[in-house]
């Protein structure tokens, strides 16, 4: 697998203004735009959600490239794969095919269409359309970013007949069910257009999901439209959705505050406001997941070169205090890159708990004194929150540390022109396209990966030592197996410190019981309101 594509095309599947948000839809919060003035003032109408979304809606809508936190929420609920997830088990059920996959581990599995299917402009689905996405998916040319979850192991998509496809594996990979739902199928005869592409990225959809969008106006809101020819299993409940953006947290959190609150449901709640909303009668419930701060070194800046002083600043940080502070409670220090929780987690080789002795002695063993960090970071308000507490712990082993939080495209503009950096902390939830491990590191770690090309590791012995452990995980079909060499390689992405999590947080989603049921909070970005309703 690789990530070859330009610094303009990687802002662009994003759905952010900086890379971080690449593999962090959590960072598009800082894509700006003006709070929205796109609310119809509909507390009344039953007929109607009206929803807050944390991030931009201005970035691309088009689902074989987009990372976008509003987009990637806004697709759930336009679009279906051959197969879906539910948003919170994750686990698959058939979409647009009428049945899961009789034996997961066979190296061809074959899909039929759900009878009557429709697009939502009345065209209907066909197998064609299937095989268009998948070549699109597929295909080096175009490199979207959807093909790193499927290019290891996907040989091909055939057409049976009109509604018949088969996919051919490269070996059995028994995790392609729930990831099927990333692939979202998309219509040939919209799509194959001359410059169809484009206007996917600006915001046109059209889908043979639930809901239908209606409108969509860049900052400020996305309308949708219960679909009248949805024969799917989970058809709308409500007629109708208006999604405000509001990336600004104090707006977003007066929009859902007080008696004359115009919307039912927001996401990405400030942890200081959580109680604030609870006394005020709302539900606010956290969804703990992959959501992640890490900390990534330049490797080719010394003393960063040595595994010790990347270790050293890790065991320094003082996490307790972190949470406490500027988490709320809302957080969890991480023992592996896996959040605790994950069905494959475990504690890594190596634990960074606090330890200000031990990163104090691994300095002195690399014969690092007097040692001075530029932190640049990400602005993302609970990110900004943790840096004091980074500060203070590095002062306290003796490292002069000075803070830089900035813009997240004016970050990486600085790492994309190879200016001089030392470390970077930034923000990451690869959960909003799936849970299984292989698609969690793949996200993070691939050759000719970004990340990997910021940290200049992209070449290291190390690095290709861990892409070869990652294929041989990826193959291996025998769950146990897979496990354990799974565990092997997160040992290594641990001991070698990088690029690795320093805390795991919940995000936190706020809604009005007495008005909206059928809601399950997330540990991903954004909201899945398949089977929501108004009660008032």
């Amino acid at each position: 697998m690789s990530l070859e594509f330009s610094r303009r095309d990687f802002l662009r599947y994003s759905g952010a203004t900086g890379a971080a948000a690449m593999i962090a839809a959590t960072l598009s919060a800082c894509s700006g735009g003006p709070a929205s003035t796109g609310s119809v003032g509909a507390g009344s109408n039953k007929d109607l959600i009206t929803a807050v979304i944390g991030y931009g809606n201005d970035q691309s809508w088009d689902p074989t490239q987009t990372a976008s936190a509003f987009a990637m929420a806004g697709i759930q609920h336009i679009y279906e794969g051959l197969l879906d997830t539910d948003p919170i088990t994750r686990e698959p059920y058939p979409a647009l095919a009428t049945a899961l996959p009789a034996d997961l581990n066979a190296t061809s599995w074959k899909f039929t269409l759900r009878e009557g299917a429709k697009w939502h402009d009345g065209q209907p689905v066909t197998a064609d359309d299937v095989v268009f996405t998948f070549e699109r998916i597929l295909d080096t040319q175009a490199n979207v970013l959807t093909g790193n979850f499927f290019k290891s192991w996907l040989q091909e998509v055939k057409k049976v007949d009109d509604r018949n496809v088969e996919l051919v594996f490269k070996f059995p990979f028994p995790d392609a069910a729930p990831r099927l739902t990333i692939a979202k199928i998309m219509p040939k005869h919209v799509f194959s257009q001359p410059g169809a592409w484009d206007q996917a990225k600006t915001g046109k959809a059209v889908g043979s999901g639930p809901y239908k969008q209606t409108a969509h106006n860049p900052k400020s809101n996305t309308t949708f439209e219960a679909f009248d020819g949805y024969n799917g299993p989970r058809k709308p409940v409500v007629k109708k959705m208006n999604w405000l953006t509001i990336v600004d947290a104090a707006a977003r959190v007066a929009k859902i505050s007080g008696g004359s609150a115009e919307a039912q449901i927001a996401d990405n709640i400030p942890y200081a406001n959580v109680e604030q909303l609870k006394q005020q009668g709302l539900s606010v419930e956290g969804g703990k997941g992959m959501n992640h701060m890490f900390l990534m070194f330049n490797t080719s800046a010394k003393p960063f070169d040595d595994i010790r002083v990347r270790q050293a600043l890790h065991y320094a940080i003082d996490t307790k205090k972190m949470i406490e502070v500027a988490l709320k409670g809302h957080g969890t220090a991480s023992s592996s890159f896996l959040n605790e929780g994950h069905p494959d987690h475990k504690p890594a080789s190596v634990v960074y708990d606090y330890d200000p002795e031990k990163a104090k002695a691994l300095l002195k063993e690399a014969g690092v004194t007097n040692l001075t960090i530029n932190l640049m970071a990400v602005n993302v308000s609970w990110v900004a929150d943790c840096l004091p507490t980074i500060a203070a712990s590095w002062e306290a082993i003796g490292v002069k540390t000075t803070l830089e939080p900035q813009d997240t495209a004016a970050l990486f503009a600085k790492m994309d022109q190879m200016q001089d950096y030392q470390a970077v902390v930034a923000a990451s939830n690869p959960n909003q396209f799936g849970m299984d491990a292989d698609l969690i590191m793949r996200y993070n770690f691939v050759p000719g990966g970004l990340w990997m090309k910021y940290s200049h590791w992209d070449g290291s012995k190390d690095a290709k030592q861990l892409f070869t452990m990652m294929d041989e995980a990826t193959k291996e079909s025998d769950k146990s197996k897979k496990s354990e060499l799974v565990h092997k390689y997160i040992d290594l992405i641990a001991e070698k410190a990088v690029m690795y999590p320093v805390v795991h947080t919940e995000l936190m989603t706020a809604w009005d019981p007495k008005k909206l049921s059928g809601v399950r909070a997330q540990p991903y970005p954004g909201i899945n309101l398949l089977q929501a309703q108004r009660t008032q």
